[in-house]
């Protein structure tokens, strides 16, 4: 019996986010034919023939969405700002699995209201987590061990030296407005900028953050119970920069509480992906799709619902995982 065509329709499928999506799915897979659409699909020809089995289509999202336009499609992943949720509406209603990158975590009430009235037959991933939940999944993976956490203070550090899509380029700006923290078991929408924090950054240097309403939080918050977690946008030199390389994207991880023995614990980790913001997104983004298809010998992930990238993708060595990608992890006790 042949097995059927799996097809993956990346919207922003040339930007730089999705350029690194569809170019880590075809390592991994030959077969997979990758539909590359956007508004200009003549800037994603030479992707398409590099990729092989690859083709672009034209989409623009402000005129809407025609999925009739598409033999069927196995996975919707959304590489860009879909401020009218068409794509993820348009899986939900026609059963096709979909991952979405850019939404702060106050603007995914309407597909949670959806869900009550639909019945949701694929999988639906919300990863507007930074860099699509590896901060998420790392961060699970340390809470292993400990019995109880009171503080998690996470961060993400942009460096102008990175060259980022405009995609990313609106979430560089995006922390000015409100953001979602928890403070003393309260959850808080405070203003960024009279509220940011002191960080201290590999090596000797610091760094101002300010809140940022990714959905790390509310995440963190569910697996962990802590009262306290916040994650914060900084911009600064990345350690790439500072040894002289390319510019990289750093993430920093603090966690405060009891382990598994009975005493006092503070760890800290430092991400590095030393391909920088857009290349850790479609890291995260891959892992999510990996599993959704079955790609890379993971079982697939046929039961429909809502999920996260910490309820779909395994966290128990996910930083050994990540260090197949490139991305350098340093822990440390304080």
């Amino acid at each position: 019996m042949e097995l059927q065509e799996k097809r993956i329709l990346i919207v922003g499928g040339y930007g730089q986010v999705g350029t690194n999506i569809a170019r880590l799915i075809r390592k991994a897979d030959s077969a997979v034919k990758l539909i590359l659409a956007g508004r200009n699909p003549q800037k994603g020809e030479l992707l398409a023939k590099e990729l092989t089995h690859a083709e672009t289509a034209y989409v623009d999202l402000e005129e809407g969405f025609n999925l009739t336009q598409f033999r069927e499609i196995d996975l919707i992943i959304s590489a860009l700002d879909d401020h009218s949720n068409i794509l993820r509406e348009t899986a939900i209603l026609n059963g096709i699995a979909c991952i979405t990158v850019s939404e702060l975590a106050d603007q995914i009430s309407t597909t949670a209201f959806l869900s009550l009235h639909k019945t949701i037959s694929a999988p639906i991933v919300f990863a507007g987590h930074w860099q699509a939940g590896l901060l998420t999944l790392v961060v699970k993976q340390m809470a292993s061990g400990f019995s109880s956490i009171t503080h998690i203070e996470t961060a993400g550090l942009y460096d102008e030296k990175d060259p980022v899509g405009p995609l990313v380029e609106e979430e560089v700006s995006g922390f000015v407005s409100k953001a979602l923290i928890r403070q003393n078991g309260n959850w808080l929408y405070v203003d960024s900028k009279n509220n940011g924090r002191p960080i201290n950054l590999y090596g000797e240097s610091s760094a101002i953050g300010h809140p940022m309403s990714t959905l790390d939080v509310p995440s963190i918050a569910a697996f962990t119970s802590a009262h306290n977690i916040r994650f914060d946008f900084i911009i600064g030199e990345s350690i790439g920069s500072s040894k002289g390389l390319g510019a990289s994207h750093d993430l920093y991880i603090q966690i405060e509480g009891i382990s598994s023995s009975g005493k006092h614990k503070k760890v800290r980790a430092i991400m590095s992906g030393p391909k920088g913001n857009s290349h850790l997104t479609a890291v995260g983004v891959y892992l999510i799709a990996e599993r959704i298809l079955g790609l890379n010998g993971q079982t697939s992930q046929k039961t429909g619902g809502l999920y996260l990238p910490e309820t779909i993708v395994a966290s128990d060595n996910i930083i050994s995982r990540l260090a197949e990608f490139g991305i350098q992890t340093i822990e440390e006790n304080i």
